[in-house]
């Protein structure tokens, strides 16, 4: 075969380019221009971005090593403070460290100011609240973690990430300096926010742990390339049924029957795609439980937060815990406590409802029992992509439980536990541009509500839409609506709950505007 490369290859561009930049002069120290809280970088004015050297409010014209710095001397000042005073709690802790760094900030400003251009009241607190965020709380992160838009936070390395709830995608500046840095941070955050022993070390490569805003945290490192980490925001924690009306999530109507749902104690399961709004909809659904109830909530971290909801039910709040990193003699992971292992104490506190936040593995189990065998009212939250395939999905957990159940039984189960099935769906539009020129958002709305009625053909569980998409007579509606479909000893139940079951006539319910798309749905 003739050889037809040319004589001289091309050049190496990754190496020109890596050469010119040794070549390079020293680059000035970044500039940290820290973002108001509540604003996001995605809404900073092109002018704002291009002055970094503007003296004027909310700008900081130091770099990060200036803030590691004045981090070292205000720590080593707090820890003496600590160290003379043994009684002194953590809230005392803050309040001593805040005072610190006022004084630390305050003496690093008069000798910049011999130098530069004295900084304004303004730079100054901001240079104080970085430092403070640094040594108590999320540190760069915390910006992000202000911002109510923020969903997600996506963090690969260098690289991050942030999902809007009203707007793309957009980039951030990295978070660390470099991976240990970042590792570092993760930890501090842990200590500072997290709970128990978790950590992230080599021989606890993953950690997943709650924030103090109620955020979830997921990272990973040592078996990815870089640290991975996500955080995900819990933007609402004290919303109910009538807020979601207002959100656009369901329509009073769907507001009024799963208020009677819960009031007549059918078994619930919540289910849609990861970030759809899953814990928020069973969130606002628990509140309608009756505060005289006794309820248990089961949890891998605290999301729910039922226990603090002081217009809730009595709650025992139940949180697994990761192990140490050890194994102990029969293999297993020593400290580590799962749902399925807490699932039985749970039980023997004298509950009337059981609540999990997410189902994921062998609890799914006890927790069909549980559903089962109680006088109903049960919750619980499941990733599935249809209502219709939740019940494929619980049945494969069931078989992979590890306990020897078969198809057949793992189906039986599911029918006589569940009753209901809500699907929530999320249209994310936010890349999208409309003829009008205007961005496309995220919808996110209940577009079924599904009864299981019992066994059906083949052994599998026999199944009907009470709420689901309607297209007839040129209209379309994407969202649940009622189809009249509903077993007569549900219904039954429902109107003693308070259910109208005048509502169920309505085939368009009550969204009242059109679904705002890009694309039609």
């Amino acid at each position: 075969m003739t050889d037809t490369r040319p004589e001289n290859p091309a050049p190496n561009l990754e190496m020109l380019f890596a050469r010119a930049l040794d070549e390079a002069p020293a680059a000035p120290a970044p500039v940290l221009k820290p973002v108001p809280s509540r604003v996001s970088p995605a809404r900073l004015t092109e002018s704002t971005l291009q002055t970094a050297d503007a003296a004027g409010p909310g700008t900081l014209p130091v770099g990060h090593e200036v803030l590691a710095e004045l981090r070292s001397q205000a720590s080593m000042r707090i820890g003496e403070a600590a160290g003379a005073d043994a009684s002194m709690t953590e809230q005392d802790r803050r309040q001593r460290g805040q005072s610190i760094i006022t004084q630390v900030v305050s003496q690093w400003a008069t000798k910049y100011a011999a130098s530069a251009t004295p900084l304004t009241p303004d730079q100054e607190r901001a240079v104080q609240k970085a430092v403070f965020d640094e040594l108590f709380r999320a540190g760069r992160l915390q910006p992000l973690l202000d911002d109510s838009n923020v969903e997600n936070i996506i963090i690969n390395g260098d690289e991050v990430r942030v999902d809007y709830a009203d707007r793309p995608t957009r980039s951030w500046d990295p978070i660390a300096k470099t991976d240990r840095d970042l590792i570092n941070l993760i930890n501090h955050i842990a200590r500072m926010q997290g709970q128990g022993e978790r950590a992230l070390t080599p021989a606890t490569p993953n950690l997943n742990m709650r924030l103090a805003d109620g955020s979830r945290l997921a990272a990973s490192a040592w078996v990815t390339p870089r640290p991975n980490i996500v955080i995900r925001r819990h933007r609402t924690r004290g919303q109910g049924l009538d807020d979601l009306v207002h959100w656009g999530t369901i329509d009073s109507t769907l507001a009024h029957f799963l208020r009677a749902a819960v009031k007549g104690r059918k078994n619930v399961v919540v289910v849609g795609s990861q970030g759809v709004g899953k814990t928020s909809l069973l969130r606002a659904m628990a509140r309608e439980i009756p505060r005289t109830e006794r309820v248990g909530t089961l949890e891998s971290e605290y999301e729910l937060y039922l226990h603090e909801d002081p217009e809730g039910p009595e709650v025992v709040a139940y949180e697994g815990r990761e192990s140490n990193g050890e194994r102990g003699a029969d293999g297993k992971l020593q400290g580590e406590l799962t749902l399925s292992d807490l699932f039985p104490q749970l039980l023997r506190m004298s509950l009337r409802r059981v609540l999990v936040g997410e189902v994921r593995s062998k609890e799914v189990v006890p927790m069909l029992h549980a559903m089962n065998e109680g006088e109903g009212g049960s919750m619980a939250t499941l990733h599935a992509r249809s209502p219709q395939l939740s019940i494929e999905r619980l049945a494969t957990l069931c078989l992979e439980a590890g306990i020897g159940m078969t198809e057949a039984l793992a189906y039986r189960l599911i029918a006589q536990a569940i009753d209901l099935v809500v699907y929530v769906r999320l249209v994310d539009e936010t890349e999208l541009v409309g003829p009008d020129g205007k961005t496309g958002r995220k919808h996110r709305f209940v577009s079924h509500v599904m009864e299981i009625t019992g066994i059906g053909e083949g052994g599998r569980p026999s199944h009907q839409m009470v709420f689901a998409p309607r297209d007839q007579d040129g209209r379309r509606e994407a969202r649940a609506v009622p189809h009249g479909n509903i077993s007569q000893s549900a219904l039954d139940d429902l109107v003693r709950a308070g259910l109208d079951r005048r509502v169920l006539l309505n085939p368009w319910g009550s969204w009242g505007a059109p679904l705002e798309t890009v694309m039609p749905l």
